[in-house]
């Protein structure tokens, strides 16, 4: 017995486990159920050294703002407290009592430890929308335009105010012409009594339809529709002789603008591309009552493509082929007309740009195309002649939809064949009309098929002699 003691903590572990954790005696080491100092119940975890005259303590109750469950939190660096006396260190310190321990702990610190954390509510985040906020606008957009124009131009202390904001809404929302135009120029009537109120007027939509690209065919409309809605005609001429007198101005110093600067330049083509939508927008009604172009435009563009292609820099070609694809199948039209071959020298003079002018590819090519443009008349597809006066000789999608038959022989021919009445007769004169068909060796009217087998092959004498009456009449009328 003295042996067991002697022996360190564990020794002659493995000597022992043969006779069994159960058995005691001298060879179990002297312990009672052969349980030694070295060998624990797995169950149980050792026991942790206590502080003495101190009981352990609860568990810390759960702060009402806890986290969620998994989430750290880090505590604040600060001064730390003392010590107690006689307490374990932090790291070594348990949490709660290991079960040998429990029995000690009083009834009041049990039921604490084993109280549920509380359940912690989010608070409920009430939202600021309501149905009753004011309509939303995207940056940028005003949304007094509407109402400042059906209230009139109270809210405006000049013209020029309320037609140039009226003429950028105008260049914003383009659809928006046909809804407001009325209302413009109703409220011009009104405020536009002098010259120069009138001249003011002509100003401001000149400068917006030549300095922004966009508004040239906007401000063509917009002309148009005050020159024969303003009813102001001051002795020193209405709307649209103001109008041309001013386009008139511009078009004087064409040669040099044509040659001066780039600035220049880009300010003179913005004038060409306005005097061609003014020429295809603006309505000159006659004596008669009939609505016609105005010819002085005609013939500025003519000047102006001369003094274009006079000075052939890329600019200037370039802005000259836009002119051309704008009005080019009007202007030769109208010249056509007249018996003029106006456009004809255009079009020689545009290929002598393209043999002789130190002109950029790009350019030529341009150039190249709208000769092309022009040789398919302009892009223009003519209608198709109706189906009364359509004839195989003048309409070749005649025969387009017309069946294909074939022959005994297998032969296909259509009614656009010359002997279409003599092959089709025979084919009607044929007793076996519908052959049986054979689709990849298989008889589709043999016996067994109940579907095919009700189908009568032979038609009524009386309904075979009205087909046959029905579709020469129609070949007849077809020809006539």
């Amino acid at each position: 017995m003295s042996d067991g003691f002697d022996r360190a903590p564990g020794a002659g572990r493995g000597r022992s486990r043969g006779l069994g954790r159960g058995g005691g005696g001298p060879e179990g080491g002297g312990f009672p159920n052969g349980a030694g100092p070295a060998e624990r119940p797995r169950h149980q975890p050792p026991p942790q050294p206590k502080a003495p005259g101190f009981l352990q303590p609860p568990p810390l109750r759960q702060p009402r703002t806890a986290p969620p469950p998994g989430a750290q939190c880090e505590v604040p660096a600060g001064p730390q407290r003392p010590p107690r006396p006689g307490a374990l260190p932090e790291q070594t310190r348990p949490l709660r009592a290991p079960p040998s321990s429990q029995d000690n702990i009083p009834q009041q610190n049990l039921e604490s430890a084993m109280a549920k954390p509380q359940v912690v509510v989010a608070p409920v985040l009430m939202s600021k929308l309501s149905a009753n906020a004011p309509e939303f606008y995207p940056s940028g957009y005003s949304s007094n335009y509407t109402e400042s124009y059906e209230d009139g131009c109270e809210d405006y202390p000049t013209l020029s105010e309320y037609v140039q904001d009226f003429l950028n809404h105008l260049t914003e929302q383009p659809g928006s012409f046909e809804t407001e135009i009325e209302q413009f120029a109703e409220t011009l009537n009104g405020w536009v009594t002098t010259d120069d109120a009138l001249q003011e007027l002509v100003e401001l939509i000149y400068q917006q339809a030549t300095s922004i690209l966009n508004f040239s065919y906007m401000g063509a409309r917009l002309c148009n529709y005050l020159s024969h809605h303003l009813t102001i005609s001051p002795q020193s001429g209405n709307f649209r002789q103001l109008l041309l007198q001013r386009c008139r101005t511009e078009y004087e110093v064409k040669d040099q603008a044509a040659k001066g600067d780039e600035v220049t330049r880009k300010r003179f083509h913005a004038f060409v591309l306005f005097l061609g939508e003014l020429y295809l927008n603006l309505e000159i009604k006659g004596t008669n009552g009939q609505v016609t172009r105005a010819d002085i435009l005609q013939v500025g563009l003519r000047e102006l493509l001369n003094a274009l292609f006079s000075n052939p820099m890329d600019d200037n070609l370039i802005c000259a082929v836009k002119l051309l694809k704008l009005t080019g199948s009007v202007l030769e039209d109208a010249w056509k007309e007249k018996g003029k071959t106006d456009m004809e020298e255009i079009i020689q003079r545009i290929e002598n740009v393209v043999l002789d002018a130190n002109c950029s590819r790009d350019v030529k090519q341009m150039l190249l195309k709208l000769v092309e443009l022009r040789s398919s008349n302009w892009g223009r597809v003519h209608a198709t002649s109706t189906y009364r006066e359509a004839t195989p000789e003048n309409d070749p999608n005649y025969f387009m939809n017309e069946p294909t038959f074939y022959t005994s022989d297998g032969v296909p021919f259509t009614a656009a064949d010359p002997d279409y009445q003599e092959k089709y007769q025979e084919l009607l004169e044929r007793e076996d009309f519908f052959p049986d068909y054979e689709e990849n060796g298989t008889d589709l009217s043999g016996a067994g098929d109940p579907y095919l087998d009700d189908i009568d092959d032979e038609m009524d004498p009386e309904i075979e002699e009205a087909y046959e009456k029905f579709c020469l009449e129609s070949e007849r009328k077809r020809k006539q």
